[in-house]
């Protein structure tokens, strides 16, 4: 009898086996919530980058795109831009950076700024439609996120726009303007000013569904002490005793806190791409650019302009290559609550960035997968693309855009 039950022992376990090994092999785990082996080493940023996982992929959409679009019709102009985003989604993009606001005038109807003259091409002048609600609507339909891009200061530069309207905040309020690189500019020093910019963050973000305001890096249009001197001798008389290089620091610096206020009352978030030469920022533009990074409550993100290559380098001197921009940027303390992101220039594209050499990588057909790649490495968690044009309507550089959507394509999506 003993013998009888090995035997039947012996055949159940040969027949079990191969059925645990079978479910083993196709069921799912039971949670995969966390590892088994809590300490198996994970893999390193190198072997990842071949697909970065970046939380943020943008492109910049700029007045320079509303040139070739028509706003004739509303549903052609819907048309176009659904298309626009489209060509985004496609190639694993997820945030466009849309120019709302360029020269002192809006892409929307405004109780303080008046229709910009990219819509009818006169300034003022109602296209009929409401162009940034579509752009929010299509936007969200293609799965992506949309910044409304305001440029703070510019009313008017080397002539554009080519007439003002009886509303610019230039005719309207001529003591809050000041001229400067063959343009008109709103004073940075003025309060009036800074609470009117900031009622136009405001504005924006009560009326549309927008997921963010971004700034780019027009902040002070002159480094000439003529430019403010009446109202820095003021300030002197009344006590103040900052230098004039801090005290314009400290008037952007405000400008910039109330319009995250602004901003984050809404739940939208607040971003800043400056120039990626920090000294330009510090001393030509008078943006505190460490202090943003450095400290809450003046941006969500900063995302510096390195539109420079990965070999970029002129008789020897390679500071402004890509990676060692970046590390400059690495090296700054940085606030937990502020994100770093990088801007590629795409229109770089064929032309070069003006390096011995620089052609080789531009005209690669994958520069900016490269760049990409390499920002995936020093553990960069977003990028922008400037701008849309240079990879979807590049006239001069069809082909090699194209090669560049495709390897972008391949690498995002």
């Amino acid at each position: 009898m003993l013998r009888i039950l090995g035997l039947i022992l012996v055949m159940c376990i040969c027949f079990l086996l191969p059925m645990l090994a079978l479910r083993e092999e196709n069921d799912p785990p039971a949670s995969t919530a966390e590892p088994f082996f809590t300490d198996f080493p994970s893999p390193s940023p190198a072997v990842q980058t071949d697909a970065p996982n970046f939380s943020y992929r943008a492109v910049w959409i700029s007045y320079l795109e509303w040139q070739q679009m028509d706003f004739t019709s509303e549903d052609v102009f819907e048309a176009q831009v659904a298309d626009l985003f489209a060509n985004c989604a496609d190639i694993g993009l997820n945030v466009a950076i849309v120019q709302v606001r360029p020269f002192g005038d809006a892409l929307y109807p405004s109780e303080l700024f008046p229709f910009s003259h990219l819509c009818t091409g006169t300034q003022g002048q109602d296209p009929g439609f409401d162009p940034l609600a579509i752009l929010v609507e299509q936007a969200h339909h293609h799965g992506m996120e949309i910044e409304a891009w305001v440029n703070p200061y510019r009313l008017q530069s080397g002539g554009i726009p080519g007439r003002l309207s009886p509303d610019s905040p230039a005719v309207l309020h001529p003591d809050w303007v000041k001229e400067a690189n063959d343009g008109l500019w709103l004073d940075p020093t003025n309060e009036e000013v800074q609470a009117f910019l900031t009622d136009g963050v405001q504005e924006l973000c009560e009326n549309y569904a927008i997921d963010g305001i971004h700034f780019d890096d027009y902040f002070y249009p002159s480094t000439d002490p003529s430019f403010d001197a009446e109202s820095y001798a003021e300030y002197c008389s009344d006590g103040g005793a900052l230098s004039l290089e801090d005290w314009r620091r400290e008037n952007v610096n405000t400008l910039v806190a109330a319009c995250y206020n602004a901003a984050h009352s809404c739940a939208v978030r607040f971003g800043i791409a400056p120039q990626g030469n920090l000294q330009n920022n510090r001393d030509v533009q008078y943006s505190d650019v460490q202090r943003w990074l450095a400290e809450p409550g003046f941006v969500d993100y900063l995302m510096p302009q390195m539109y420079w290559g990965l070999t970029w380098a002129n008789d020897g001197d390679d500071s402004a290559a890509l990676g060692d921009c970046l590390s400059q940027w690495l090296a700054l303390p940085r606030s937990e609550e502020v994100d770093l992101y990088v801007g590629l220039g795409a229109y770089r594209i064929g032309d070069g960035d003006g390096s011995d050499g620089s052609r080789a990588e531009w005209n690669s057909g994958h520069a900016l997968g490269d760049q990409i790649r390499f920002l995936a490495e020093k553990q960069i968690s977003g990028f922008a693309l400037y701008r849309y044009d240079s990879l979807f309507n590049n006239t001069c550089w069809s082909d090699l855009a194209g090669r560049e959507v495709s390897a972008l394509r391949e690498l995002l999506a």
